[in-house]
């Protein structure tokens, strides 16, 4: 056998092993089938063989009991009354006068005639039952003379034994003439008696055979009587997890199955009520975060129009501007700055919670879309770009450079210059039948010292800052957060890592066309604009 063909039977025995597994520890049903089974074969089993054994030494005692009495009969009537040395002929006739008593069994007789030579007399002629044909152990016990006492008043008794010759067994069985006279052996076939005890093993191991073939279909209708509860619970724990909570089973009896059941109504509406309450308590959440950004855009646009006459006034030389409170009207501005930016992020977030958040889809040369969020920016100078034109995605290039504008701004915050921007493409596998699907993945990596291992699960957190002694600073905390929303709309994703050489590396993931993600393109609301925070 080669090589090739060994490691194809190590496969399909690898297989096959594998199928008995799952069938011997998923399937409750056939360990149920096999227990009910092995219970019934082994009460069946014990059963026929302990009536097998007790008739079996009921027959085979009866049958020796009769044939034992009768030979011991026949010696004493028509042995006994033989001369002590009779002739071969009076021994030949005697041996097949009480071979004649319907028990079927074969006389040897021995003696000594009056000649002193021993004769024999069998009533299967000469060639029938011979003194070969006894145990020599047996004939020894015969002829042995015993010790005459008060339980045993005889010196010869009767002995037999039981033998086996081409598989049919025989009864053998010798005695002397009490006070003098022929020794007498029987020889009786156990073969009808061994028939009647083959046809009743077999009559037997069908009774088994039956009532292991009842006792399967006795478990199979048990199990599914026990399992068919159990499956409606199972299929209404998966439909509760799929989120229909309103998944409730019907109850009937009294039995801790149905008590099982009404467990899990109980658990299932409180569940229902507690994820109602949730619900309305997160969506007033959302409106009153949504409600109070749109308010304050008012009052804040009004603010920013006075912070842009104050910063011009501060820009415009010899302004009038008092010195005293120039860094209180530079901290207004500044503040103002910060105030706009949250409220654009929560109302960005809010949109994303509230799933309203829509993509406008157009193709796009991503490294076009990376030097203009750069130079928009004034981050030229900053940032390296290594990214070949013509390299096109169907996007939303307005989300794209959210995206982009908070990596590299937290690259350039936190991190080290130079900020190098990378793109390249790949290919990723599409769903089950379909070609594979193009990937854009974009790399952003700053020089820094890295982010810490124990904030790394954390950098996409609404509001984590990454030092407790610094909860203020210049970000609002929801920069990543959106970034990272924005990539889960266009069915991409962002990870953050730190570089082998040092610094933070930042792996950008988009499919080439969005479309084939969201087929509903929309062309959203005109206000979804901004959402450019901090991490």
């Amino acid at each position: 056998m080669t090589e090739e063909h060994q490691g194809g039977s190590r496969g399909w025995s690898a297989a096959r092993k594998g199928i008995w597994s799952r069938l011997r520890f998923t399937s409750l049903r056939l360990r149920l089938v096999v227990v009910f089974g092995l219970v019934a074969l082994t009460a069946a089993v014990s059963a026929s063989g302990i009536a097998y054994w007790l008739n079996r030494e009921s027959v085979l005692t009866r049958t020796q009991d009769a044939v034992l009495r009768d030979f011991e009969q026949e010696m004493q009537n028509r042995a006994g009354a033989l001369p002590e040395h009779p002739t071969q002929d009076e021994l030949q006739r005697t041996a097949g006068q009480m071979a004649n008593t319907g028990q079927g069994f074969t006389v040897l007789l021995v003696a000594e005639n009056p000649d002193g030579r021993t004769v024999y007399g069998s009533s299967g002629g000469l060639n029938g039952f011979s003194l070969q044909d006894v145990p020599a152990s047996l004939r020894e016990a015969v002829t042995e003379r015993q010790k005459v006492t008060a339980t045993n008043k005889y010196p010869h008794r009767l002995y037999w034994q039981r033998t086996v010759e081409s598989d049919v067994p025989y009864l053998v069985a010798g005695t002397r003439v009490i006070g003098g006279g022929p020794t007498g052996y029987m020889l009786k076939s156990l073969e009808p008696e061994a028939k009647d005890l083959n046809s009743l093993a077999w009559s037997l191991g069908i009774a088994t055979g039956l009532a292991l073939i009842g006792s399967a279909l006795l478990a199979h209708a048990a199990a599914t009587t026990v399992l068919k509860p159990v499956q409606r619970l199972g299929v209404a724990a998966r439909r509760l997890g799929e989120g229909k909570l309103d998944t409730r089973l019907r109850v009937s009896g009294t039995d801790e199955l149905a008590d099982l059941s009404r467990t899990f109504n109980k658990a299932a509406e409180a569940l229902e009520k507690r994820v109602a309450d949730m619900a309305a308590r997160d969506e007033a959440s959302r409106r009153f975060v949504a409600d109070m950004s749109h308010e304050l855009r008012t009052p804040l646009t009004a603010i920013t129009a006075v912070t842009e006459v104050l910063e011009e006034e501060l820009e415009f030389e010899g302004g009038g501007i008092d010195p005293m409170i120039e860094p209180a009207v530079r901290l207004v501005v500044s503040e103002t700055r910060r105030l706009n930016d949250l409220v654009e992020n929560l109302m960005e977030v809010t949109r994303f919670d509230a799933g309203t958040a829509r993509l406008v889809l157009d193709d796009v040369d991503i490294a076009d879309q990376i030097t203009a969020c750069i130079d928009a920016r004034a981050w030229l100078d900053a940032v390296e770009l290594d990214a070949e034109r013509g390299i096109h995605a169907r996007i939303d290039p307005r989300r794209l450079d959210v995206i982009l504008a908070n990596l590299i701004g937290n690259a350039l915050k936190h991190g080290g210059s130079p900020v190098r921007v990378a793109v390249r493409e790949e290919t990723a596998a599409g769903p089950e039948g379909a070609a594979d699907e193009g990937v854009v993945v974009i790399e952003v990596r700053d020089h820094g010292p890295g982010i810490p291992e124990e904030v790394l699960p954390h950098v996409f957190d609404r509001f984590y800052k990454a030092s407790a002694s610094r909860p203020r600073s210049e970000g609002s905390g929801l920069g990543l957060s959106i970034a990272l929303e924005n990539a889960h709309i266009h069915g991409g994703e962002i990870t953050a890592a730190n570089s082998p050489e040092g610094g933070a590396v930042f792996t950008l993931r988009l499919p080439r066309d969005v479309s084939a993600q969201s087929p509903s393109e929309q062309a959203g609301d005109t206000k979804d604009e901004g959402a450019e925070g901090d991490a």
